[in-house]
C-alpha cells in the first residue's frame, strides 16, 4: 500500500549529519561507528532505499534553519541571512537528488496525480523516485517577505512558522507569545501564495492567532495529543477540534518522548517504556475519537529528526517497518477504507482540495 510520510528532515540528515541517504541504513550506521558528535550516531532508521522498501513513495521533506538571538541558548545561526543560506544548501541537495533520479519534486496537482499513478502501477518500487513536497520548518530563514516568494518559486508548498523556542515570526515549543506583526504579515503572504500552514510547533497563543488570521489550508505534519502525554509540544483536544473544523490532517509523530510521559532523554529507552508503533496509534486513535471518524489522521513520523532508533518505537528497525501499520490498524477494528485513509488517502485528499 502506498504510504505518505508528512514529515522527514532528509536534507538536514544529508548535510548536517553527513549521511548519504542514497545508501542502505546499515551502511550509514556502519560508517558512523565510533562517532559521538551527535547523540543518535549509528542509530539512523531513514534512507531512500528504506523508503522504497516500505512503499513510502511520497514525503513532505523539510528545510530548516533557525536564527538565534545572543541570549538564546538553542543551536542555530546568528543572522537570518546565514539561516537562509543553510536552507538554500538543503534545497541544492534535493535538486541533486532529483537530477540523479532518486527523488522528484511535487509542486502541482498534475505532478501529484502523475507521481501517485507511478507508485500505484503495480510495478516494483525499488527504482522509483521518492516524491517530495518541500516544507520549511520554522520561518526564521525568511529574511523578509520577498524571500518567501523566492522560496515559493523554488517549490516551497508548506511552512511551519515556529520550531523550538522564540522565533522571528512566531514562538514555538517551550516558548510562549502571541504572533508579532511580522508573523501576521507572513501568514497573509502565505495565504496570497497558497502555501499550506503547518500548525506543528506553534505555541498555544500563536496557534490561536494563526487560525484566526490565516484563511488557507492548514495541516499539522507531525503532532500528537496532550491528553495522552501532557506537554506544550502536543495538541490539546480543543486545538484538535479547531484543526478538524478547518479540515486539517494531523500526522502521528514517532519521537518516543512525545509518546511516553516524563521521558528522560539519554536515560529512558523505548524498550523499558514499551513505546511501540501501537503507542503512536493510540494518539491517532484519540484524534479519531475527537473527530468521530478517521478522516483527519495520517503518518508524520519525524524519524531521524535529531533522534534515531534509541528514541523511536522499539518494533521499528527502519522506516520501512511502517508497512506494519495497516495490520495494526485492522487489529484495532479499522476498516480497509479507513486504513487507506491513514496511510495515504487523507493526505492526498487534503492536497487535491488545497491545490485544486
Amino acid at each position: 500500500m502506498l504510504t505518505i510520510d508528512a514529515h522527514l528532515d532528509l536534507s538536514m540528515n544529508a548535510l548536517e549529519w553527513n549521511r548519504d541517504l542514497t545508501r542502505p541504513v546499515s551502511e550509514i550506521n556502519d560508517r558512523e561507528s565510533g562517532l559521538t558528535d551527535k547523540p543518535d550516531r549509528g542509530n539512523a532508521v531513514v534512507s531512500l532505499p528504506e523508503l522504497r522498501k516500505g512503499n513510502i513513495g511520497l514525503v513532505v521533506a523539510t528545510q530548516i534553519g533557525r536564527y538565534v538571538a545572543p541570549e538564546n541558548p538553542l543551536p542555530g545561526w546568528h543572522s537570518p541571512a546565514q539561516a537562509w543560506a543553510q536552507t538554500q544548501g538543503q534545497l541544492a541537495w534535493y535538486q541533486v537528488m532529483v537530477e540523479q533520479g532518486e527523488m522528484t519534486q511535487i509542486r502541482t496537482i498534475s505532478e501529484l496525480n502523475e507521481h501517485v499513478a507511478l507508485w500505484q502501477n503495480g510495478e516494483n518500487n525499488s527504482s522509483k523516485p521518492v516524491g517530495f513536497i518541500l516544507s520549511l520548518e520554522g520561518a526564521d530563514s525568511i529574511v523578509h517577505l520577498d524571500y518567501l516568494e523566492k522560496a515559493y518559486e523554488s517549490g516551497l508548498r508548506a511552512l511551519g512558522p515556529a520550531h523550538y523556542g522564540p522565533g522571528r515570526y512566531a514562538h514555538g515549543t517551550d516558548a510562549s507569545a502571541p504572533l508579532n506583526e511580522m508573523g501576521k504579515d507572513l501568514l497573509r503572504k502565505m495565504d496570497e501564495l497558497g502555501i499550506i500552514l503547518d500548525a506543528t510547533h506553534l505555541c498555544d497563543l500563536a496557534f490561536w492567532d494563526a487560525l484566526e488570521i490565516f484563511q488557507g489550508p492548514v495541516w499539522a505534519s507531525h503532532n500528537n495529543c496532550r491528553a495522552l502525554v501532557d506537554h506544550n509540544r502536543q495538541f490539546s483536544d480543543e486545538m484538535i477540534k479547531a484543526l478538524i473544523d478547518r479540515g486539517a490532517v494531523i500526522g502521528g509523530a514517532m519521537d518516543a518522548w512525545m509518546l511516553s510521559p516524563n521521558w528522560e532523554r539519554g536515560k529512558s529507552t523505548p524498550q523499558e517504556r514499551n513505546v511501540t508503533l501501537n503507542t503512536v496509534l493510540d494518539h491517532l486513535d484519540h484524534i479519531c475519537q475527537v473527530a468521530g471518524n478517521a478522516n483527519h489522521i495520517g503518518i508524520g513520523s519525524d524519524l531521524d529528526g535529531a533522534f534515531g532508533k534509541e528514541q523511536a518505537p522499539h518494533d521499528l528497525n527502519t522506516i520501512g517497518d511502517l508497512i506494519k501499520v495497516p495490520d495494526l490498524l485492522r487489529q484495532r477494528g479499522y476498516s480497509d477504507q479507513d486504513v487507506e485513509k491513514v496511510m495515504h488517502g487523507n493526505w492526498l485528499n487534503f492536497l487535491k482540495k488545497s491545490w485544486s
